[in-house]
């Protein structure tokens, strides 16, 4: 908690900065110069109108989608600033023109722009594992992090769910934040249904992840984590919680309670060996496990497949990192083996409160386990 905390008051001082050093730039503006020949008001002038950009993007958006556009235009300024200064320093002569703002205006509107497409458009990435296990070919569409009501609502689910059928997965698995605080009761409602009309082989598993209780309380978005269940199970999905499955006595399905149990409710979930110890090691284990964040147990209980969604592939570029850094994530994103153990985490198939990803894309994640002869 201490560490989250260091990262939030890092990030608003950052911000902080950003819009002083965006409203220095702005001031040097050939037309604020011609408009206000006094320096103040130049200075002013500057000010006012990134702070009142700055008010108008968290009043559309949100304060913390603003503090990321701040952020992303003082580093594209600070880039610019430097390369033009260095550009100067060669020729020997100032330019005439703020070419230096120009540039960073273009740049961070194209980063941006591209971080929006790449957030709200949803792609399907595909991975192929083999094992020696005796399962066959099975298919599994998986995806993570919906938090229903952010970049699409329950009619834009169910346009999703329509290309996760064209795949005809023999199971389909939910690994977290399926919904979120800001989720209605109807919007929940409705997607369950659609989620429910998914046809698979083998059925459908979720697990929850840390939104998918609420932080806020039932009253706020008007249904309980036991509704929750009760609407899934209702449309005939599986909700697991540090229990398995047992499907066509081949693979283990073992959904496990996610990691904010422990981390931030003082509770508890079930080891990886106290999950595995009384299962048949020959069959293929496959883990649903929201946070990627414990992986060299999963290794040694030498599961098969492991899950995971929760850090939207890290979200920004250049900060993609900063969970793995810290030590909140083994993974950010992507495909690795360790030992007899694949791994996937996926950047997920919608946001949270972010609306920008210009370090990876939305998706779902079809995953084809082939039987190696």
């Amino acid at each position: 908690m201490i560490m989250w905390m260091m990262i939030m008051y890092t990030t608003l001082a950052t911000a902080a900065v950003s819009l002083l050093y965006v409203s220095a730039g702005v001031c040097r503006f050939g037309f604020i110069r011609k408009l206000f020949t006094n320096a103040k008001y130049q200075k002013a002038a500057g000010v006012i109108l990134v702070f009142g950009a700055f008010a108008l993007c968290g009043w559309f958006l949100n304060y913390i989608n603003a503090i990321v556009c701040i952020i992303y235009f003082a580093l594209s300024w600070l880039i610019c600033d430097l390369l033009f200064w260095i550009a100067e320093k060669i020729r020997k002569r100032l330019f005439e023109r703020y070419y230096s703002g120009i540039t960073a205006i273009i740049l961070s509107i194209a980063a941006l722009g591209a971080g929006w497409y790449l957030d709200h458009q949803v792609w399907q990435t595909d991975y192929n594992l083999s094992t020696s296990k005796k399962v066959g070919d099975f298919k599994i569409v998986m995806f993570a992090d919906s938090h229903i009501g952010t970049t699409f609502n329950a009619e834009g689910f169910e346009k999703h769910v329509r290309k996760m059928q064209l795949q005809n997965p023999d199971i389909a698995v939910i690994v977290g934040d399926f919904v979120d605080d800001d989720t209605t009761k109807q919007e929940m409602l409705s997607a369950c249904r659609i989620l429910g009309n998914l046809h698979t082989k083998h059925g459908i598993y979720f697990v929850f992840g840390n939104h998918d209780k609420g932080y806020y309380g039932a009253a706020r978005r008007g249904f309980s984590a036991f509704e929750l269940v009760k609407e899934l199970q209702k449309n005939g999905i599986t909700v697991l919680r540090d229990e398995n499955v047992l499907i066509d006595d081949k693979i283990y399905i073992i959904g496990r309670r996610d990691y904010s149990e422990i981390r931030e409710q003082s509770g508890h979930r079930k080891s990886m060996n106290e999950l595995t110890e009384n299962l048949d090691k020959t069959k293929y284990m496959l883990v649903l496990d929201h946070q990627p964040a414990d992986f060299a147990n999963q290794q040694t209980s030498e599961v098969d497949l492991v899950l995971s969604g929760h850090t939207h592939g890290g979200q920004l570029f250049p900060f993609n990192q900063v969970g793995k850094w810290i030590g909140a994530n083994d993974m950010i994103y992507g495909h690795k083996k360790s030992g007899k153990t694949d791994f996937i985490v996926t950047s997920g198939i919608s946001d949270w409160a972010i609306k920008f990803k210009t370090g990876t894309k939305s998706e779902y994640v079809v995953i084809n386990i082939k039987e190696s002869k």
